[in-house]
């Protein structure tokens, strides 16, 4: 549905040249939720961008519905981009004008009649739970609401993409779960595909299919969320997802551990089986569990255990082995 072939993005000042995005592919399936994620200076953004050219790419295509738009111009890239919406990460909203107009913006770009803008701004402010609002001024709405508006406006010309800019980092917790929730809804709804950007790996496992890991303007991985928890390969993802997962134990604690310290990762059902209770029972050891978390990603299982193991040395080789043919994962932290 959507390709981006081997893009790239060279910003040129009088004194430098800086590749902000370099040789970049993606594709993007219909009606998927399909994340980037990266830290700040990633080229996240700067890749978004090109999808609807408000960024152009010094090279590379890209594809939307089997057309390649990427050298459009006027009149053409306009119409383009009335299937194109687009959610920023402050809003940008028209604050003069009340909440129906700034709805209503695309749609006058769009020329449509009046009666028809009406209708249509009607039925958005019902979509995303502002019925009654439509007077309203920004100044008078939360975040939230705000955001809201701003979704709504994006899906003025029911387009096929909307493409979603950090549209949650400027929003508390309990508004970032009820805008996510509100996305993923419009692409249930509407089958929409959603183009995600973020630097929070807790907004993509929440709302994404797929994501793409972006690391110094290069696309580092790229798969679906749930095995980029469960087998991330390149050292950046590693470190976001122990991060999102919070795994960190103080020093001090490790430090007055005896025995072999312990990472174990378990994936699927096996997340819930009782591997430890029996490895206790068949080796005579004793696991002293650490921290540990089961997460539910896609609505599959990651569990994962930092753990201590004592014992004499066979026992605990031989209990180290059983675990590493039953978990998905053993990484050895610290040798006894």
């Amino acid at each position: 549905m959507l390709e981006l072939k081997n893009i790239s993005v060279r910003f040129r000042s009088k004194s430098r040249s800086v590749d902000a995005v370099k040789n970049v592919s993606i594709h993007v399936n219909r009606a998927e939720v399909f994340g980037i994620v990266g830290t700040s200076g990633a080229g996240k953004s700067t890749l978004l961008r090109t999808i609807n050219l408000l960024e152009r790419p010094s090279e590379g295509e890209i594809w939307i519905d089997g057309r390649n738009i990427a050298s459009l111009q006027g009149e053409a890239l306009r119409r383009e981009r009335l299937n194109i919406g687009m959610v920023f990460q402050h809003f940008n909203l028209l604050h003069s004008q009340t909440i129906s107009e700034n709805i209503a913006l695309p749609l006058h770009a769009a020329r449509l009649a009046s009666a028809a803008i009406q209708k249509r701004v009607s039925e958005l402010l019902d979509l995303v739970d502002l019925n009654g609002m439509g007077k309203a001024l920004p100044s008078q709405l939360s975040g939230g609401q705000k955001q809201r508006v701003g979704i709504a406006r994006a899906l003025a010309n029911n387009p096929d993409v909307l493409l979603c800019d950090e549209p949650t980092s400027a929003l508390d917790l309990e508004t970032t779960e009820s805008i996510l929730n509100l996305l993923a809804e419009i692409n249930r709804k509407l089958g929409v595909t959603i183009v995600i950007i973020s630097h929070e790996m807790a907004v993509i496992k929440r709302i994404c299919h797929r994501v793409a890991v972006m690391h110094d303007g290069v696309v580092v991985e790229n798969k679906p969320v749930y095995d980029l928890f469960a087998h991330p390969e390149h050292a950046f993802t590693r470190e976001l997802v122990e991060k999102s997962l919070d795994l960190r134990v103080p020093d001090r604690v490790l430090e007055e551990q005896q025995g072999e310290i312990l990472r174990l990762v378990f994936l699927g059902a096996r997340a819930e089986d009782p591997v430890l209770n029996e490895t206790t029972h068949l080796f005579s050891v004793q696991i002293n569990i650490l921290h540990g978390r089961i997460e539910y990603i896609a609505g599959k299982p990651i569990g994962i255990l930092l753990v201590s193991l004592q014992g004499t040395e066979n026992n605990v080789k031989l209990a180290t082995q059983f675990l590493q043919e039953h978990v998905a994962r053993l990484e050895v932290i610290r040798h006894g």
